[in-house]
C-alpha cells in the first residue's frame, strides 16, 4: 500500500543523510542560517546541491508541507490525568524547535473532528490525539495526514500510525484480582459514564471475578450520565452534583450497597468516585479496609492524600505524553519507524484501603 506521507524526489531526510545530520538541523540551516555553524551550513547546503534540492527552494517546500507545530487534542484540560499527559508532551518537544498546539475536545466526538480538520489545515509537524474512538471522518483525516499520527491512552491492534498507553482491560483485571485475593467476594463496580476505555476495565473486572466463580451483574453501576439531578430520592447533600465528581462517587455507592447482598468492595472507575466511596462509607460509619475495600484508577494525589490512602491503578500518564512527543520528533528527525504499538503498561498501587486484615474466603 502506498505511503500518503513519502515524497517523491530528494526529501530533507535525504538531504540530512547525505550531510551527516538530522532533518531538524537541514530545517534549520534553511530557515535560521545564523543559528548554525558555518562549516554545518556548508556541509547541507553541499549535500542539498548534489542532491538538486536547492536551498532556497527547500526553505519555501518546507514551509507549503508543514509548519514546525505539534497538533494536541485532549478531551479535558481541567482532569488531572490529562495536565499530567500534557507535561510530558511539553517536556518532550523542550529542546527542539517544535511547538504545541492544543486542543480541548470536551470529550465531543464531533468536536475532535472539527479540531483535527481545523489542525490539520494549518500543516502541523505531527499530531497527538488522545483515544481510538474518532469518527470515520477523524480517522480518514488522519489517516491521509502527511505527518506524523501519534494516539495516545489506549492500546489497538489498528492504530492509524503509532498507539501509546496501557490496556484498560488488564488494569481492570489486575485491580480486581488484588481484590479478590484480599478476600473480597462481594465486588462492585461503578462509573459516570462507559467509553471505550471504561469498557475495557469493566471487561477486565468481570473476567477477573468470572475466574473466581464470584461474578454478579447486578454489581456494576454506570451509564449515570445526568449531570443535574442525580437521584430524587436521595438525602439533599447528595443529590447534585456533575458524573464524574466526589457527590457522585457517594450516590452511586449508596446504590451498590442497596443491591441484593451489597457489596464488601468495590473497583471505582476514577480516584474521583473512589474518594466519593471513601466519604460515604465514613458517612455509614463502614470500616475500611474490613467492612468494605476502595479501589480507584489513575492514582492520584488525591488518593494517596485520603485517609486511609486508597489503592489504585497507577498508569503511566507522563510518560506517555513524553513519549508520545519523543516519538513524533524521532519520527520527523530520523524518519524513522519504531514499532507501531507501544505499552507502557500499569501498576496496582496496593494502600490501606484494600489491606484487609486476615483476609478470608
Amino acid at each position: 500500500m502506498p505511503n500518503p506521507r513519502s515524497h517523491d524526489g530528494p526529501t530533507l531526510a535525504s538531504v540530512a543523510q547525505r550531510a551527516g545530520c538530522s532533518p531538524i538541523t537541514v530545517s534549520r540551516v534553511l530557515n535560521s542560517p545564523e543559528i548554525v555553524s558555518p562549516e554545518l551550513r556548508e556541509r547541507v547546503i553541499a549535500a542539498a546541491a548534489e542532491l538538486s534540492y536547492h536551498v532556497n527552494v527547500a526553505a519555501r517546500t518546507l514551509a507549503s508541507i508543514r509548519t514546525n507545530t505539534v497538533g494536541v487534542i485532549l478531551p479535558s484540560l481541567t482532569i488531572h490525568i490529562f495536565t499530567d499527559v500534557l507535561r510530558g508532551i511539553y517536556d518532550g518537544v523542550r529542546d527542539t524547535n517544535l511547538r504545541v498546539m492544543l486542543g480541548n475536545s470536551h470529550y465531543d466526538q464531533n468536536e475532535e473532528e472539527r479540531l483535527i480538520r481545523e489542525f490539520l489545515g494549518q500543516k502541523p509537524a505531527a499530531m497527538i490525539v488522545s483515544g481510538i474512538e474518532q469518527t470515520a471522518s477523524s480517522r480518514r483525516m488522519l489517516e491521509a495526514a502527511k505527518c506524523p499520527v501519534i494516539q495516545i491512552m489506549d492500546l489497538d491492534d489498528d492504530p492509524i500510525e503509532c498507539i501509546i498507553g496501557f490496556s484498560h482491560f488488564d488494569a481492570g483485571y489486575q485491580i480486581t484480582r488484588h481484590l479478590v485475593e484480599q478476600g473480597y467476594r462481594r465486588i462492585g463496580f461503578m462509573a459516570g459514564w462507559v467509553n471505550k476505555r471504561s469498557l475495557g476495565r469493566l471487561n477486565g473486572w468481570r473476567r477477573a471475578l468470572e475466574e473466581a466463580g464470584i461474578y454478579d451483574p447486578a454489581r456494576v453501576l454506570a451509564d449515570m450520565t445526568d449531570d443535574r439531578l442525580i437521584d430524587p430520592s436521595a438525602p439533599d447533600d447528595l443529590r447534585y452534583g456533575d458524573p464524574s465528581s466526589a457527590l457522585h462517587g457517594r450516590m452511586m455507592l449508596r446504590k451498590l450497597l442497596a443491591v441484593d447482598g451489597g457489596i464488601d468492595a468495590v473497583f471505582c472507575n476514577n480516584d474521583i468516585f473512589a474518594v466519593g466511596a471513601l466519604f460515604e462509607a465514613q458517612a455509614l460509619r463502614l470500616r475500611v479496609p474490613e467492612d468494605l475495600g476502595i479501589a480507584g484508577f489513575n492514582d492520584t494525589d488525591l488518593v494517596r492524600a485520603s485517609h486511609p490512602p486508597l489503592s489504585s491503578l497507577r498508569t503511566p500518564r507522563y510518560e506517555i505524553g513524553l513519549r508520545a512527543a519523543g516519538e513524533a520528533v524521532c519520527r520527523l528527525d530520523q524518519n524513522s519507524r519504531t514499532p507501531a504499538i507501544i505499552d507502557l503498561g500499569i501498576e496496582v498501587a496496593v494502600r490501606t484501603s484494600t489491606m484487609r486484615p486476615q483476609a478470608s474466603g
